[in-house]
C-alpha cells in the first residue's frame, strides 16, 4: 500500500494516506469548518517538462471548495504539507463548483417545504412522500437574479414503493428551480396536469424479465497465467508500456503511452461530456447535463464484479476519492484490466508457395463503469497487438423519461415519452507521436474527374490539408469523404522517407445538433467541432473550462484558440468530440442496451512493415 514515506512516481493515482494528509494540511490553514465542503479533490498533476526529464516533484493536489452556508468557493492546490496557493472563485463570471451529494440529499426536504409544490402534487393526487425528487444542473439562462448564485432545476417522479423505479412514473408539467445556498425554492413552473404514466419500469423484477433463456456457461482460462505486469500503475503487456490513473472528473486516464519504447501519446483521457435534450418545453428546454464538469461522475465509479462487469483472468485495481468532507474513500476494484481474443489478427492461404499461415489478434482492455443518475456509461480503451489504440464508450442504463411523449421524444411504453438527446463525449489526447513535435493533417479522399490523365473516370486520390494554427484546426468529420487526422512528426521519418504518424479515425456521428445561438452551445462549444488542435498548456485540462456548473459560456477551447497559436510542429494537443445521436426505441425500455461509441489510434507510417509479424502462432492445443 502507498503511504505517505513510499513516494510513487508523479503521475500515480492517490493514496488514502494522501487524502487524509491533505485534509490535515487544510484544517490546519483554516480553509476547512463545519459547512465547507470538497466539491472535487484530485492529484495535481506536473507540468509535462518536468514529468519527461525525471524531475523530483512533491505530489500536489487540488481542491475545490465550497462554504455551503454562504455560497462561497475556494480553488486550492496543497502537498501533504502545505497549502500551495488558495484563490477565490468568482461564480458569476467562471461558474460554480460542481453539484455535491450533501446538496443533492436536502433536494426533497426543500421542495416539501414549499407551498406552491405541495400545491401541484395536490392537484395532481399525489402524496408528497412518495415522490422522488431529481435535482439537476441549472445551465445559465436570462432569468433574472439567478447569476452568481447556486441553483438547481428539480423534476419530481413518483414511486409507488421501495422497489419500485420512479423513472416510469414522470410527474410532467411541473419543475421547481432550486437555491441550494438559502436553502429555497425561487419559482415553480406548473403548466398543467399530465396523466403519470402507469407502466412499470421494475426490469430487475423476475416476473417482468420472464423465464431466463437457457444459456450455457461460457468459461475463460488463461492456465499459464495473465501477459501483463502492473506494477504501482506502471502497465506492460508485449511491446506496451503506459501508465494508469483516475481522478473523479475524468475517471480512467492513460499516461506515457509508448509501443516498442517509442512514446505516441503522453496522456489520454474523457475530458468532458454533454447530454443535451432536444425537447423545448417549457419544464424541460433547460436540460443539458455535464456529467464530468457538473457532477465528477467517476465519483461514483461501480465496484467492478467478476463474472458481470469483467470476464476472465482479471486483475482490479482500487481508485481512492475524497468524500464531501475530505475523508478517503476507496472504490474497490473501480479499475478492471483484461486479455481479450479478438478474432484473426492477419492471414494469408497462398496459390504460389502454399503458406497457410494465421495469428490471432489480441487486445489488452482497461476499463471502468460508473452510474450517473439514470444513466450508466463504460470507459473501455484497448490496445491491440498491431498498435491500435481504441476508446469505446458504452451507453446503458435508464432513458430519462416525460409524461409527453410527442414531436421532440418516442413513446416507449404506454403514456410514456423519452426525449431526444445526445451524448457527446470529448477525449484529450496529449500527442507526442515519436517526440513532443507534432502536427496534423487532414487526409480524405477525392474524386478526380474524367478526361485527361483519367480517361475512364476510376481514378480517386488523397487530398491532404495540414493544420497550421489553431484557428484552420477546428474540424468537422465527413464520412463521404472517409476524412481521418493523420498526427504526425515532421521530425522524424520512416524507412520509406514518409513522416511517422497516427490515423485518429472519428465515426462520423453529427456533433452539437442544438442551435449555436442556443445557452448550450455557448457552453458546449466544444461539441460544435468533431476536432479541435492546440499547442500545449499545462493549465487548459478541460474543454468548457475548468467550472463548467452555471458557466455563462465561452470558456475552454473557444476562449484558448482566440489565441491562434501554431500547432504545427508544435508540441499540440488533440481533442476530439464523438458520441450518440439518441432518439430512444420501445426496446430501449424498461433498460436500455448497451449503445456503442468511440474512435480509432492506427499508426500510419509510425513503423515500416507490420509491427505484429511477431505475434506467435496459436499452440497445437488451440489450433489443428
Amino acid at each position: 500500500m502507498t503511504t505517505l514515506e513510499n513516494r510513487t512516481h508523479a503521475l500515480a493515482m492517490a493514496s488514502e494516506a494522501e487524502v487524509t494528509a491533505v485534509r490535515e494540511v487544510l484544517l490546519a490553514a483554516g480553509l476547512l469548518g463545519e459547512t465547507v465542503r470538497y466539491t472535487f479533490f484530485a492529484p495535481e498533476e506536473p507540468p509535462k517538462s518536468e514529468v519527461l526529464a525525471g524531475a523530483e516533484t512533491d505530489r500536489r493536489f487540488r481542491v475545490v471548495l465550497l462554504d455551503i452556508a454562504s455560497g462561497r468557493s475556494w480553488d486550492v492546490v496543497a502537498s501533504t504539507t502545505g497549502v500551495v496557493s488558495t484563490r477565490g472563485i468568482e461564480p458569476e463570471r467562471e461558474g460554480q463548483p460542481p453539484i455535491i451529494d450533501t446538496e443533492f440529499e436536502m433536494i426533497e426536504e426543500i421542495l416539501n417545504g414549499e407551498r406552491e409544490w405541495l400545491a401541484a402534487l395536490e392537484t395532481r393526487g399525489i402524496e408528497p412522500a412518495s415522490v422522488r425528487a431529481v435535482p439537476l444542473s441549472a445551465g445559465v439562462y436570462d432569468y433574472p437574479g439567478e447569476a452568481g448564485r447556486r441553483i438547481v432545476r428539480a423534476f419530481g417522479f413518483q414511486q409507488d414503493h421501495a422497489k419500485d423505479h420512479p423513472w416510469a412514473h414522470p410527474i410532467d408539467g411541473l419543475v421547481a428551480y432550486v437555491d441550494l445556498t438559502t436553502r429555497s425554492v425561487d419559482r415553480v413552473i406548473d403548466t398543467g396536469v399530465v396523466p403519470v404514466p402507469e407502466t412499470t419500469g421494475n426490469f430487475d423484477d423476475p416476473e417482468v424479465q420472464g423465464e431466463h433463456l437457457d444459456l450455457k456457461p461460457i468459461s475463460i482460462t488463461q492456465p499459464e497465467g495473465r501477459s501483463f505486469t502492473v506494477e504501482d500503475g506502471h502497465v506492460r503487456w508485449g511491446k506496451w508500456d503506459l501508465r494508469i490513473g483516475f481522478n473523479e472528473r475524468e475517471g480512467l486516464t492513460l499516461h506515457q503511452i509508448a509501443f516498442d519504447n517509442r512514446p505516441i501519446c503522453y496522456r489520454a483521457s474523457v475530458a468532458e461530456m454533454v447530454v443535451p435534450y432536444a425537447d423545448p418545453a417549457p419544464v424541460r428546454f433547460w436540460q443539458n447535463y455535464f456529467d464530468c464538469g457538473e457532477y465528477m461522475f467517476a465519483r461514483y465509479a461501480d465496484s467492478l464484479q467478476l463474472g458481470c462487469d469483467c470476464l476472465g483472468d482479471i486483475l482490479y485495481t482500487d481508485a481512492v476519492v475524497a468524500d464531501d468532507l475530505g475523508n478517503p474513500r476507496t472504490i474497490r476494484n473501480a479499475i478492471c484490466m483484461h486479455e481479450e481474443d479478438y478474432g484473426v489478427l492477419w492471414k494469408h492461404s497462398d496459390m504460389f508457395t502454399g503458406s497457410r499461415e494465421t495469428r490471432r489478434q489480441r487486445r489488452l482492455v482497461i476499463s471502468f463503469f460508473t452510474p450517473i443518475g439514470n444513466y450508466d456509461y463504460g470507459f473501455y480503451w484497448y490496445l491491440y497487438l498491431d498498435g491500435t489504440i481504441e476508446l469505446e464508450c458504452k451507453a446503458t442504463g435508464i432513458v430519462f423519461t416525460s409524461g409527453t411523449p410527442g414531436e421532440y421524444a418516442t413513446e416507449i411504453a404506454p403514456g410514456l415519452g423519452a426525449p431526444f438527446h445526445q451524448h457527446l463525449f470529448s477525449a484529450r489526447l496529449d500527442m507526442t507521436v515519436d517526440g513532443p513535435r507534432n502536427a496534423v493533417e487532414e487526409v480524405e479522399a477525392a474524386r478526380v474527374p474524367m478526361g485527361e490523365g483519367n480517361p475512364y473516370g476510376n481514378a480517386f486520390r488523397r487530398r491532404v490539408t495540414r493544420l497550421s494554427r489553431e484557428s484552420d484546426a477546428q474540424r468537422d468529420a465527413n464520412a463521404a469523404t472517409a476524412r481521418v487526422w493523420h498526427i504526425v512528426n515532421p521530425d522524424k521519418r520512416n524507412a520509406l522517407g514518409q513522416e511517422v504518424g497516427y490515423v485518429l479515425h472519428p465515426t462520423g456521428q453529427p456533433t452539437l445538433l442544438a442551435d449555436d445561438a442556443s445557452s448550450i452551445a455557448g457552453r458546449a462549444t466544444f461539441a460544435t467541432k468533431a476536432l479541435w488542435v492546440t499547442q500545449y498548456d499545462h493549465d487548459q485540462r478541460y474543454p468548457a473550462g475548468d467550472f463548467v456548473n452555471q458557466n455563462p459560456g465561452g470558456a475552454g477551447l473557444p476562449a484558448w484558440v482566440a489565441a491562434d497559436r501554431p500547432v504545427d510542429g508544435e508540441d499540440i494537443v488533440v481533442w476530439h468530440t464523438f458520441g450518440l445521436t439518441h432518439f430512444p426505441r420501445p426496446e430501449d425500455w424498461p433498460v436500455m442496451p448497451v449503445d456503442y461509441t468511440g474512435f480509432v489510434l492506427k499508426p500510419a507510417g509510425f513503423f515500416d512493415r507490420n509491427p505484429a509479424l511477431d505475434v506467435p502462432p496459436s499452440s497445437q492445443g488451440h489450433c489443428h
